[in-house]
């Protein structure tokens, strides 16, 4: 029996050892009288459904992510993510010699509990391009994002699908302004992308081309497809020839409503690193530097527009504040995750999903347990939130590589079964997670007199 699959029993006699009455608040939901009966085999996927279950249409509706004021909600249950970022799936997919690795590694996911992964559904006029020129796709690099979802399917992990990169790497805003020179464009500036009317329309056509794909293995066309469960406008946009923000928010309110014109039933969100802009100068003191006020993006502003519906934020101040690892790395860490919860709640009224976060191996002074430490800040910030009922949704690790992909590391690869300490902590926060996901299936109602045993559980080290 795996470690994991023990904690998920132990949370479970825990949780039917504090059944209550019906009609109770559970953590912000309000749990009406149920008549289903917890069939045989349900402690292998009521909590976490993917844990050996490769069928799911076998013993579960699989319900598409949806959100609820400040919290995401799955068939009616609070949805709370531990998940983690693997960029590279679909080009891995791709080739018949690494494809595995795909597989190896939503397994391994799997087994710890993290349940969504992030990964790129773009790769622009390069290696292995997924459009080749605009509008003309390859079609075996399709099929292997095809697979990537298939298999996310299987291992019952939800996908945030991100469509075009604001850097060079998989071809990017760079791409589509060198496709917007050769048609004979007028382009000043890799910024173009995101005002000039042919570029977008090359992005229009992309979201279009992707959202209406239908998959090859599962024939469920991707915008009705649950396992996905946002897709992402962007990954880290900036827009650093106007730190007015202007040109970005008409980018984003333009490409967010279309997004929702064409499928209204997946989540939609932007992808900005979350830095405070124009609109709101007193909360620019929880920027890491000056810099991140002038490269055009404008946190509070950028999630006001229409169809965005979560908020996305990145963690790296040993990228933005100093490589070298010091103590003031968590504590930047800790006030700039309060700081986006507190105005998800209080301007937003809407979920926060920390979706980049992590440390690199290359960092002067790095350690293991360091990066346990700044995982653990992390996790124990969002618990904090979340058992208010806050905005604080869920992180993704950057980020998670099975064994034998060391020559793809950025420095900030986690290999599980490299790193016993690490993979603790994370199998830990996603057996807590499952508690409060599952808190309503199990009519678990935490009564007052309850509350210091739960508070127990949740901040003790092991379940």
């Amino acid at each position: 029996m795996s470690n994991y699959l023990r904690q998920m029993i132990l949370s479970m006699t825990l949780c039917m050892i504090l059944v209550g009455n019906p009609g109770i608040l559970v953590f912000g939901f309000v749990e009406q009288e149920r008549t289903e009966r917890i069939t045989e085999g349900a402690e292998n996927h009521l909590l976490y459904p993917g844990t050996g279950n490769r069928n799911i249409e076998e013993r579960e509706d699989w319900q598409m992510v949806k959100k609820n004021r400040n919290q995401f909600l799955v068939n009616g249950q609070p949805f709370y993510v531990n998940g983690f970022n693997t960029y590279w799936l679909m080009v891995f997919a791709a080739d018949n010699s690494t494809r595995g690795k795909v597989t190896e590694l939503f397994q391994q996911a799997s087994s710890v509990g993290l349940t969504v992964c992030r990964t790129w559904a773009f790769n622009d006029g390069q290696w292995r391009a997924l459009q080749k020129s605009p509008g003309v796709y390859d079609e075996d690099v399709f099929k292997a994002l095809d697979f990537v979802v298939s298999e996310a399917r299987k291992y019952k992990i939800r996908l945030i699908l991100s469509l075009v990169n604001n850097w060079d790497a998989y071809g990017g805003k760079s791409q589509y302004v060198k496709w917007g020179k050769d048609a004979g464009l007028n382009l000043t500036s890799d910024d173009d992308f995101f005002s000039h009317p042919t570029l977008r329309s090359y992005y229009k056509a992309h979201v279009k081309a992707v959202l209406n794909r239908v998959n090859t293995f599962t024939n469920i066309t991707y915008k009705n497809d649950p396992t996905i469960f946002a897709w992402e406008l962007m990954n880290e946009p900036r827009c650093t020839s106007d730190p007015t923000g202007d040109k970005l928010q008409s980018w984003i309110i333009e490409m967010a409503v279309y997004v929702k014109s064409m499928d209204a039933k997946h989540l939609v969100e932007i992808g900005v690193e979350g830095f405070y802009g124009p609109s709101a100068p007193k909360r620019a003191q929880y920027n890491p530097n000056s810099y991140a006020t002038q490269v055009g993006t404008d946190f509070i502003r950028n999630h006001q527009a229409l169809g965005v519906d979560f908020a996305s934020v990145h963690i790296y101040a040993d990228s933005w504040i100093s490589q070298t690892i010091t103590d003031f790395h968590l504590q930047f860490t800790k006030s700039w995750m309060e700081a986006h919860i507190e105005d998800t709640e209080r301007y937003l009224k809407m979920p926060v999903l920390f979706s980049e976060f992590g440390v690199s191996t290359k960092d002067p002074g790095y350690n293991s347990s360091f990066r346990d430490t700044l995982i653990s800040t992390v996790y124990n910030t969002l618990l904090n939130s979340t058992k208010q009922g806050g905005s604080g949704a869920g992180s993704l690790l950057w980020q998670l590589f099975p064994e034998g992909t060391d020559y793809m590391d950025d420095g900030y690869a986690v290999v599980l079964s490299k790193s016993p300490s690490t993979s603790n902590i994370i199998s830990l926060h996603s057996t807590r997670l499952a508690i409060f996901n599952s808190v309503c299936s199990w009519k678990c109602h935490w009564r007052c007199k309850k509350k210091d045993v739960l508070e127990t559980f949740l901040y003790h080290d092991e379940v």
